[in-house]
């Protein structure tokens, strides 16, 4: 399951040894013990294996491409496969980074926490990553003033474009960063450029350059490479503060658009090491045809010589005779040897298709794939949770299908559409959830602080209340009182609302059972 993917062009000061040198430096320096390999010590080579079957370090160097590849791989206990790979192309002076993990469904979607490899830090420090363009690769945001306003307004109109896509983030209506900007630009390095708005007094000069076309008051825009891709665009729901949804929203389109990105083959541990055996078997055919060329010649014209040899001639003759097959047999051994290795790697290449298979399998559950175009397209509001939107439209199709008439038209298409799709019913253990937590309500306690947080509830001290805002969006707030002596003076409605606005559930009136 590929988790990222990137390619980064880099300067020529980057040599073959302070490639590896660099690997192992970022192994041995890994905060995590666990993927420390022991006893490393190199000596100059440029093929060697350091580490035991479960955790390895291999670097494998293409000489006829000029290529040096790199794999990091460790075995979970339960199993899980992670790979790193670096594959440095030295003729074209660029570098493929790509993390792949075992399949799992989990990992279909990206952990909230993920950020691209330290590697890219490391890379970027020592100077090795070349300009894109106008801009740095960085794993810090660009400010955006009245000095390079004109840069931005070149990629909003599409003038220029970068190798990497381009995340410009507006500062909102009180002149605030709609996410941590910092946090968000090393989370993307090596994978996007981060450029954040200096101050929102520039959006009247922007809006001029670029015919209204910026993103302003919190938006943020995602600006792809390749036309064909357009742009993202996600609005700031809120009125103050940070959007964490907002961050994982971007980081998630991001990687999602790098991993999309098709690469050669040769940027990949797996198509290196094709080659090189291809290679290597080219080689000892060759070799074994000209041995067995040689084996012959020296056969025929022992036997013209024969007769006029005495004993000791034909002693040497056998002799002679014995060393060409010894040689002969040397290389044909060599041969069976890489033919072993080669239907290593079509079984090791038959697992992989295999994973594949189970992860292209799983995708397909996943989504929910319909013949050929969507039944109904999404709008511009942004799911909180996964399904969230899916499970609306279902649940108010099912309120649909039972006040339909059965045998008409409208009651097949809407039961059709209820059978095809997976409906979870989420929102009924979230409201029996909210149900649960207010059924007795005295006070917020720390396992009920953690049980809205859960289903999605951000909750601030407000004085003799606490306000709770869905999602961080504050378009559905509203306040609970801090004790169980208020419950008379409207918290059972306060709790409808909850219910009934916030979770868009069926019930929406409150019963203290």
């Amino acid at each position: 399951m590929l988790l990222f993917s990137t390619i980064l062009d880099i300067e020529k000061s980057l040599t073959k040894d302070s490639f590896i040198k660099l690997v192992l430096e970022w192994n041995q320096g890994s905060p995590h013990e666990s993927n420390v390999i022991k006893g490393i010590k190199w000596n100059g080579e440029h093929n060697i294996r350091y580490g035991n079957e479960k955790l390895w370090i291999d670097i494998e160097e293409y000489r006829n491409k000029n290529i040096i590849a790199v794999r990091f791989e460790k075995i979970e206990e339960d199993g899980a496969v992670w790979d790193t790979d670096y594959v440095m192309n030295f003729q074209d002076m660029k570098m493929s980074i790509r993390l792949d993990r075992s399949y799992l469904e989990e990992a279909l979607t990206i952990d909230p926490k993920f950020s691209t490899p330290h590697f890219i830090t490391l890379l970027i420090e020592r100077g090795y990553v070349k300009k894109d363009g106008l801009l740095e690769v960085l794993k810090k945001p660009v400010s955006i003033n009245n000095d390079n306003i004109q840069m931005l307004a070149d990629i909003i109109n599409g003038e220029t474009t970068y190798r990497l896509p381009i995340v410009y983030i507006s500062k909102t209506y009180y002149d605030d960063n709609p996410v941590n900007v910092g946090l968000l630009a090393s989370k993307l390095k090596g994978a996007a450029h981060v450029l954040v708005q200096d101050s929102n007094c520039t959006n009247n000069k922007l809006k001029i350059l670029c015919n209204e076309k910026n993103e302003y008051y919190g938006a943020i825009g995602i600006y792809f490479p390749r036309q064909a891709m357009g742009r993202r665009r996600y609005l700031y729901r809120r009125t103050t503060g940070i959007d964490n949804h907002l961050l994982e929203k971007v980081v998630q389109v991001v990687i999602q658009y790098s991993n999309s990105q098709m690469i050669e083959t040769l940027y990949t541990w797996q198509g290196v090491n094709n080659a090189l055996l291809r290679d290597r078997l080219f080689c000892q055919k060759e070799e074994r045809a000209q041995a067995e060329e040689e084996r012959r010649k020296a056969l025929y014209e022992l036997l013209l010589l024969k007769g006029n040899l005495d004993k000791t001639q034909e002693k040497m003759q056998q002799e002679a005779i014995k060393d060409a097959k010894a040689e002969a047999d040397k290389i044909l051994d060599s041969f069976e040897e890489d033919m072993l290795k080669l239907q290593e790697q079509v079984e090791q290449l038959s697992r992989v298709n295999d994973a594949l298979t189970s992860e292209n399998y799983g995708l397909r559950s996943k989504i929910n794939t319909v013949d050929r175009v969507p039944v109904i397209f999404l709008g511009d509001e942004e799911e909180f949770y996964a399904e969230e939107i899916k499970e609306m439209i279902l649940d108010a199709l099912e309120e649909a299908l039972k006040a339909a008439t059965p045998k008409t038209r409208r009651y097949d298409v809407l039961r059709d559409i209820l059978e095809k799709n997976a409906y979870k019913r989420i929102r009924d253990e979230r409201e029996k959830t909210i149900k649960n937590m207010f059924k007795d309500y005295k006070t917020l306690s720390g396992i009920m602080r953690q049980e809205l947080k859960d289903i999605g509830f951000e909750i601030t001290d407000d004085g003799k209340h606490y306000r709770l805002t869905y999602y961080g969006d504050d378009r559905y707030k509203t306040t609970i009182a801090k004790t169980g002596s208020d419950w008379r003076e409207g918290i059972a409605d306060k709790i409808s609302y909850l219910v009934g606005v916030f979770l868009q559930f069926k019930d929406n009136k409150f019963c203290k059972e």
